[in-house]
């Protein structure tokens, strides 16, 4: 048996740059992000008989691999070479879709970390998180990014460039604890209740990239301020950053924000955010917020009944909890 254990993310600014309508076409893209102490795991056994069983939010038993209609678990087995006698258990610390904090590409990397692990091999982070990007969006064919499957494999506070070429270099934002948890300490996430598919959102956007090219060469610079605000412990600076972000991406797509998000938005800032935005693709999922510690209780008064999501920047990425039989 295996366990791993793998984290989602928040992203402080650049989201968009990574996606390759982007990056291929106007000189690279570029992204900060966190990941944070939430969690996909992904337990995987060996299986008496010879056939598949994979559990999520819903169960399937099938006989042979081609007939499983679970699409990440399918191709991750398929890119390690695990045909059949297996069973796959995963398990989210959140909703498992339309959230915006990457879950698929998180099950994603933890999967194939399990999956090698019980094949005997041990893969770094780069492998995982490269593999991860060609399974979501070479075979699967998916609009996406890769901040997310980098994030999920590396763990921490990063700075991603996403070059033409498709490489991306990853860079180490440096934090002691004591300055991970300052901030943490500025961080909140409300959960709209708004579920949403990312695929349909980051379509439109990447339809219309010539159209925002001069918007996402500012976000691009973004994740360059929000570096520097971080290395400075210029929290402030980085709430502003955030705030920039987020008037840029509403202008993205007109599916990225609503009336509803705008008003969520404006009380937050109005209770004392420095601000904020929807994470992910937007149109709804969390809605992350940066502010002085002090405000906080202002802040949930100002969002109630929205609920509050407790989390902590995690220095960790992917990692196996447990070998065993």
């Amino acid at each position: 048996m295996i366990i791993t254990r793998t984290p989602l993310r928040v992203s402080f600014a650049g989201g968009g740059t990574d996606l390759p309508s982007y990056y291929r076409a106007y000189g690279g893209g570029a992204v900060t992000s966190a990941a944070i102490d939430r969690y996909v795991h992904v337990l995987v056994n060996d299986k008496f008989d010879r056939s598949i069983r994979v559990a999520y939010s819903r169960t399937e038993n099938v006989d042979r691999l081609d007939d499983l209609q679970h699409g990440l678990v399918r191709e991750a087995m398929r890119m390690v070479g695990v045909h059949e006698a297996l069973e796959v258990h995963t398990i989210a610390d959140i909703p498992s879709e339309g959230t915006g904090l990457g879950s698929s590409s998180t099950l994603t990397v933890g999967l194939l970390n399990a999956l090698y692990a019980y094949r005997g091999q041990l893969k770094d982070p780069a492998e995982l998180a490269e593999q991860a990007c060609q399974i979501e969006i070479e075979r699967l064919n998916g609009t996406l990014g890769k901040q997310d499957q980098y994030i999920a494999a590396f763990g921490g506070v990063q700075y991603f460039d996403f070059h033409p070429d498709g490489s991306v270099r990853v860079s180490p934002i440096p934090l002691s604890s004591a300055d991970r948890e300052a901030l943490s300490d500025r961080l909140s996430l409300f959960y709209t209740g708004i579920t949403r598919r990312a695929e349909g959102i980051l379509q439109d956007q990447s339809a219309r990239t010539e159209t925002n090219r001069d918007a996402l060469a500012r976000m691009r610079e973004l994740a360059g301020t929000a570096r520097s605000a971080i290395v400075q412990r210029d929290w402030e600076r980085l709430g502003a950053v955030l705030d920039e972000g987020w008037q840029l991406k509403r202008g993205l797509s007109g599916s990225i924000s609503n009336d509803e998000i705008d008003r969520w938005y404006a009380a937050a800032r109005e209770a004392g955010a420095w601000g904020g935005k929807i994470t992910g693709a937007g149109g709804g999922g969390f809605l992350l917020l940066f502010h002085p510690p002090e405000r906080s209780r202002q802040i949930a008064d100002a969002l109630s009944p929205m609920e509050r999501l407790p989390v902590r920047i995690t220095p960790e990425g992917s990692r196996i909890l447990f070998v065993g039989r």
